[in-house]
């Protein structure tokens, strides 16, 4: 009885109707799709995209070259080199973030005890060389001073999780 049961059902194309009823059903629906340059997916809180540098109110920057961040960093992206200055601390000389590299895992903003390096909500970004995805302590610096306020907001808003 089954095997004339199969037999009418693959006569029939019941299966094929089945699909072509289910992609009818799906035409008339709404859609869900993002016109992306134009419309943005919202973003949470905690997502980590670019790295920043930040600074104290007074100007100074925030890294104290304790390296933890250069030691936790899974894919040895971190790069740091310092130096003692005239007063006894200590500061870096050179921050290179290699991006190609990274894994975007946040370790190395967990592990700062200064709350010095961030990773922003910067996803966009591209590179015209390949030299250009290296990240120096310049360029992490700007990001980090253009950035600011959204960096503190974040962390405030990201505070309660921590």
């Amino acid at each position: 009885m089954k095997r004339v049961v199969a037999y009418f059902k693959s006569l029939l194309l019941l299966e094929l109707l089945q699909g072509m009823w289910l992609t009818l059903k799906y035409m008339f629906a709404p859609k869900y799709t993002i016109h992306y340059p134009f419309e943005k997916y919202p973003q949470s809180v905690r997502f980590r995209g670019l790295h920043a540098l930040r600074r104290y109110p007074n100007g100074e920057e925030r890294c104290i070259a304790c390296k933890l961040c250069e030691a936790v960093c899974p894919a040895l992206a971190i790069t740091i080199d310092s130096e003692q200055r005239a007063d006894g601390s200590r500061r870096t000389t050179r921050y290179d973030i290699d991006l190609f590299k990274c894994i975007f895992c946040g370790f190395c903003e967990e592990s700062c005890p200064v709350d010095s390096i961030v990773e922003t909500h910067i996803y966009e970004y591209h590179f015209e060389n390949r030299s250009e995805a290296v990240v120096n302590k310049a360029q992490l610096l700007a990001i980090g001073d253009r950035l600011e306020s959204e960096i503190a907001e974040r962390k405030s808003l990201d505070a309660a999780y921590r």
